[in-house]
């Protein structure tokens, strides 16, 4: 990367994320993708580049940087992937010569076509003899380098502009996916959720403006997330109901509907949630809830299956929040776990309420082909 990047404070605030990714300082999808992006914007800023495959090898070798520190945080990759498509798709924009950028070594070195301007095939070759080159002068050549560099510069600013839409859509994501509420919760009815989300906040509380409804929150042991949700809905005047995780099946038989947040959604329609999650789901299944995952796009993952090695290995936090040091003798008999996500079928849930509208699961992995290019999705 040092080779690539030449800005020293540039390389002091990478190195700086990646250690406050490895250490926990920074977590959860909105904080992880904001700082990421924001990083991201820095690089492009203070890079100096002569065509458009330099910036982004800048971009992804601090990509690959960040992800090998934090793995688990899906959304650093999603965001290292969406700038490099947005840098790519503006450079395309402003040069129009998306060919010419691609493969710049076309332009400098001979021209190995046959008669009808086509590149040349063995059979061509072949046919037609050993191709003509046509050579062009040193000056030609330092005077094309040229260009191509000021032209790279001059479209810094549409970069950093374009990067600067991704952070302002970030910083609108819950409002975006709340403004869909008013769709899927009516009056009268009885939601349930499980431990706190922002973006399950944000929804719950738009829905109540026009309408009342009760809330029940399960109160997700060991880390008791739930309460800051309940906590936070009934200081907005929702009526809400804070009820232990094994109430959760008891209750389904009168709940309308299951509302989820999602730490990221992968390509097939499947979602990773906190602990919890999947045995919500699998209640509300049973009862036929209908499932609503509320999840801004930036979420969206290339990825088919939590179990890949590294962003899906399982995510465990403090063992002592099950189990306490004073258990004596059954702390030093038994192994605690306490996982921190959930991976929850594409089967169990209906709708997927996004900063975009709606979605259903099986629609996903378009999205995530319209998001990312196919050849930085084996990158981070």
């Amino acid at each position: 990367m040092t080779e690539l990047i030449r800005d020293k404070p540039t390389l002091r605030n990478v190195e700086s994320l990646v250690a406050r990714l490895r250490r926990r300082q920074v977590t959860g999808a909105q904080d992880t993708a904001v700082e990421t992006v924001l990083l991201l914007r820095q690089v492009v800023s203070t890079a100096r580049f002569s065509s458009i495959d330099q910036l982004i090898d800048m971009l992804k070798s601090v990509g690959v940087r960040l992800v090998a520190a934090q793995p688990k945080e899906i959304a650093v990759g999603n965001m290292v992937r969406r700038v490099i498509h947005q840098v790519r798709e503006e450079y395309y924009a402003n040069t129009g010569e998306p060919g010419a950028a691609r493969n710049p070594r076309t332009n400098t070195l001979g021209a190995m076509s046959g008669p009808d301007g086509s590149a040349l095939s063995l059979a061509n070759f072949v046919l037609l003899g050993r191709p003509k080159t046509t050579a062009r002068p040193a000056r030609e050549i330092e005077t094309g380098i040229g260009d191509v560099d000021r032209r790279s510069m001059a479209t810094k600013p549409a970069l950093i502009s374009a990067i600067q839409e991704i952070i302002d859509e970030l910083e609108t994501v819950f409002e975006g996916v709340a403004k869909n509420a008013k769709n899927h919760i009516h009056a009268d009815e009885i939601v349930l959720t499980i431990g706190y989300s922002r973006t399950v906040e944000a929804f719950l509380k738009a829905a109540a403006h026009d309408k009342k409804f009760t809330v029940i929150v399960a109160e997700t042991a060991p880390a008791f997330t739930g309460h800051q949700l309940a906590s936070a809905l009934s200081q907005h005047g929702i009526s809400t109901f804070l009820v232990p995780d094994s109430a959760i099946f008891a209750l389904m038989s009168r709940v309308t509907k299951l509302i989820l947040g999602a730490h990221a959604v992968l390509a097939d329609g499947g979602f990773v949630a906190q602990a919890g999650a999947l045995a919500a789901a699998a209640a509300a299944r049973a009862h036929a809830t209908s499932v609503i995952v509320c999840a801004a796009q930036y979420k969206f993952a290339p990825l088919w299956s939590w179990s890949v090695e590294g962003a899906g290995a399982a995510d465990y936090g403090d063992p002592g929040l099950v189990m306490g040091y004073e258990e004596g003798e059954l702390v030093g008999s038994v192994e605690v776990v306490n996982p921190k996500y959930d991976y929850v079928k594409p089967e169990f849930l209906d709708v997927i309420v996004t900063n975009y509208g709606d979605h259903p699961p099986s629609y996903v992995y378009k999205l995530v082909k319209e998001m990312y290019e196919d050849e930085d999705l084996t990158e981070h």
